[in-house]
Order: C-alpha cells, then sequence, then structure tokens
C-alpha cells in the first residue's frame, strides 16, 4: 500500500517518478529530478531549549542563478538526494533518533519520492492552504497513517475541522509570540500535545524568551553570532584547552612519547576522555586501544593530532553551546572528506583540522589570533583558517558556502572539478558521521 498509492502501473501517472529499477543503481547515481535541478543540501538547525541539535530542516539551493527547474522538481531533488544518502537499502536509517523538516506544497505532497524516507523521522512542513485543500486531504490522511507528521506554519491558530487538527504535530509560532504559545497550549487536542517551533527569531535573546516557554527554535545554516558577554573580554585558554594545547604541540614537534604520555598524566579525566574517543565506532581500528602509546603505535601522530583539535574545540562544553560543537566537529569531517581522493591521504587530517578549527575562536571564547599563537599550525593549514588560501583553502571555502549561496558553492566545486553529488554526499555524510561522535552530547 505504503508506494502504490502515488503512483499507478503504467507511465501515464505523472506521480510515478523516476525510480529506478534496481537498489544498487539506485545508491551509485543520482535520480532525474536531480539532474535536472541541480543545486545542494542545506540545512536549519532544530534546536531544543539546551541548545542541542534534535533535528534539521533541509532545504536545496539551486546551482544556477536561473534555474529553470520547478519548485516540484527542486524538491523532487532533495529528497531523493537524503534518501540515497540518510536512507540507503542495505543499511537503513543513518540518523539514529534525529528528525528531518520539509517543506511541502499541495503539488509535492504527492511525491513518490517521499517513499524514499522513514515516515517516522520525517515532518512536511505546510500552509494553511495546503492543509485545507479538499484535493489533498486524502493524501494527507495517508501520509499520517504512514507516520508521516505535519508543521503547519504562516497560521494564528489551529483548524477548526477535528480531523484536520488531529493532523497537526507541530506548529509554527514565528517569533514565539507570547500570545499565540499560549494560545496554542490551551487548544492542543488532549492526549497530542503540539510540538510549538519559532522560526524567525532575531537573537539570542528571543532564544531564552523561547525556551522559557519550551519553544524549540529553528536556526539556519550560517547561524547567529554566538552569545557575547561582557565578562568574556580578554577571557583566555581554559586549563583544560592549555593542557591539550600543549599535547599538540609536543606531537608537532614530535617529541619523545613518554614525554607525551607524562603530559597527558596530569589529567585523568582527559586521558579517559582521549581513549574513549579512538575506541569509539567511528574510528573503527578493531582492536581496543588501552595507553597513548598503543595509541600512537595504532594511529600514528597525525591522527592522533586530528583527535586533540576535536577535544580542543569540545573542551569549553560548559560555555560553548552543544549545537555550535557538533556543527565544528560536522564541517571538519565535511572539509576532510571532500578532499579525500582529490589530495594525498595523509593530508586528510589536515583538512579535518582546517574544518573544526575555523570555528574555534567560537567554541572556546577566544579570539583566533590567540589559539593561532598557541598551536603552530603549518602554514598551509593557517592560510586556509585566516584567508581561505591555500591548498586547504578552497574545500573549507566550499563547505561554508553550501550554507549561504549555491550559486557560489557551484562555482567553487567547479573550481576543484567536483560535482553537487560528491559535494552533497560528502555533506550529508558528515552529518551523519557527527551525529556518531559528538562528545557535546557525552557524558564523561
Amino acid at each position: 500500500m505504503r508506494f502504490d498509492f502515488f503512483r499507478r502501473h503504467d507511465s501515464d501517472n505523472p506521480l510515478a517518478g523516476d525510480a529506478p529499477k534496481e537498489e544498487s543503481s539506485a545508491a551509485a547515481l543520482p535520480a532525474a529530478a536531480e539532474r535536472s535541478a541541480d543545486g545542494y543540501v542545506t540545512y536549519a538547525l532544530l534546536l531544543d531549549t539546551q541548545k542541542r541539535v534534535a533535528g534539521y530542516r533541509l532545504a536545496w539551493h539551486p546551482a544556477a542563478q536561473h534555474n529553470a527547474a520547478g519548485a516540484g522538481e527542486l524538491f523532487k531533488a532533495l529528497v531523493s538526494c537524503v534518501a540515497r544518502h540518510l536512507n540507503p537499502p542495505k543499511t537503513g536509517w543513518r540518523l539514529g533518533h534525529t528528525v528531518l523538516f520539509f517543506d511541502v506544497t499541495a503539488e509535492t505532497l504527492a511525491a513518490s519520492e517521499l517513499q524514499g524516507l522513514p515516515p517516522d523521522n520525517v515532518v512536511l512542513c505546510l500552509g494553511l492552504d495546503a492543509l485545507m485543500d479538499a484535493d489533498v486531504r486524502p493524501i494527507l490522511l495517508f501520509l499520517r497513517e504512514q507516520g508521516f507528521r505535519f508543521m503547519l506554519c504562516g497560521a494564528e491558530a489551529l483548524p477548526e475541522d477535528p480531523e484536520l487538527r488531529g493532523l497537526v504535530t507541530h506548529f509554527d509560532v514565528g517569533t514565539g509570540d507570547l500570545d499565540l504559545v499560549a494560545q496554542l497550549r490551551r487548544e492542543e487536542p488532549p492526549g497530542q500535545p503540539l510540538h510549538l517551533i519559532a522560526t524567525r527569531i532575531a537573537g539570542w535573546k528571543d532564544f531564552d524568551a523561547c525556551a522559557a516557554r519550551r519553544v524549540d527554535v529553528f536556526l539556519d545554516g550560517a547561524g547567529m553570532q554566538p552569545e557575547k558577554k561582557e565578562e568574556e573580554a580578554g577571557r583566555t585558554l581554559q586549563p583544560e584547552s592549555m593542557l591539550i594545547v600543549r599535547l599538540m604541540q609536543m606531537i608537532q614537534r614530535n617529541e619523545d612519547l613518554r614525554e607525551i604520555e607524562a603530559a597527558l598524566k596530569h589529567d585523568a579525566a582527559l586521558t579517559y576522555r582521549l581513549l574513549r574517543h579512538i575506541n569509539s565506532p567511528a574510528i573503527g581500528v578493531g582492536v581496543e586501544i588501552h595507553s597513548l602509546r598503543h595509541a600512537v603505535t595504532m594511529l600514528g601522530y597525525s591522527p592522533l593530532f586530528r583527535w586533540l583539535s576535536l577535544l580542543l574545540a569540545t573542551s569549553n562544553a560548559k560555555a560553548s553551546p552543544p549545537f555550535l560543537m557538533k556543527k565544528a566537529i560536522m564541517r571538519g569531517r565535511f572539509v576532510e572528506l571532500m578532499g579525500e581522493g582529490m589530495l594525498p591521504s595523509g593530508e586528510a587530517d589536515n583538512l579535518f583540522v582546517v574544518g573544526m578549527f575555523s570555528m574555534i575562536d567560537q567554541l572556546l571564547g577566544v579570539t583566533m589570533q590567540e589559539v593561532l599563537g598557541k598551536v603552530q599550525l603549518s602554514e598551509s593549514v593557517q592560510q586556509a583558517i585566516l584567508a581561505r588560501e591555500g591548498v586547504y583553502g578552497p574545500f573549507l571555502a566550499l563547505a561554508e558556502s553550501c550554507d549561504e549561496d549555491g550559486v557560489k558553492a557551484a562555482r567553487l566545486s567547479e573550481a576543484l572539478f567536483m560535482s553537487t553529488e560528491q559535494v552533497n554526499a560528502a555533506h550529508l555524510s558528515a552529518l551523519v558521521w557527527a551525529q556518531d561522535v559528538s562528545p557535546a552530547e557525552a557524558t564523561y
């Protein structure tokens, strides 16, 4: 019943889409919809009241300024790409309990590509006109029966029709207006809590107001600047961060392993965190590592430096919001994956450090100059971080552009001889990887 609702077994059905005959080809090649609507995946973060990432609102940035594809084709391109990389046939859903949000219209609700996504992990965002459309109601009821949920956008109240009201699981409260939130709390159906989300906040004061009302918030990919507090003026690195910096410097100078071990023994908690990361499934060395000496033997200095950079980025966990740490981890992996196969294998760890360190000032609450003054990174890495230049700079610039401008991303990816498919594959894989290794949400 799932798929046949959306397509007949004939060639005339406009909803049939371009489903491939073999799963292997579906995993290997972009769908026809993507090829006709070239673009890049971007996202807004869904933050809960503790500033943790609870989901993503995905969108599609066309690669051309005047893209001829219609809204329906762009939507199909986005969903096809996401389904292929995040819900492949052989492995299934790769994001655990994370929820994805997609903007839909009366037209795109009937897209067969939606059937490539797990309904329990998808919320479809639609306007009141689409919700009230009598011709669309059977599709809405069918999708809800499957497990898809709906967020009502641009409305000032829940619909009066009980059947339609029962379909709405999420509600866009705009700026988080107090009166609207209170009204919706009174009107939510018994036994069916309404998930309220603010989509248009202007700053962190607005976020705090929403958090006080138990309202989650969407933050776009570019994001707001981190909160600045008066007491942060003149801040310096914290003791744990300084120890990590010292270890990174020792590794860069190729100092004797016994000296590095002696420095690490000054902080048992840091030793535990480091070994826990190295033993995580994301590393996948297949051998449990019990000591720093063993770690260096198995991994080498360069990968160890990479993981110390990850720990440095998360060493200020009490002050840095979890979403910012996750974003930095994701960017590091994104930049690294884009360089795989294009640069020598030994460069991968440098690419990860470039991506991570591009946000290190925001994470640690100190200036970039102070961080780089204490961690003597190579000239090529510093060129990338400070000016987006050198051998690594273009990869970092491309990763940043995917959050902002599809046309710019297309220009940068073309200069690197990368297809949109390669960039999107790296981006979504980085999202999965950050989900698995994010230390910001782990308990130590």
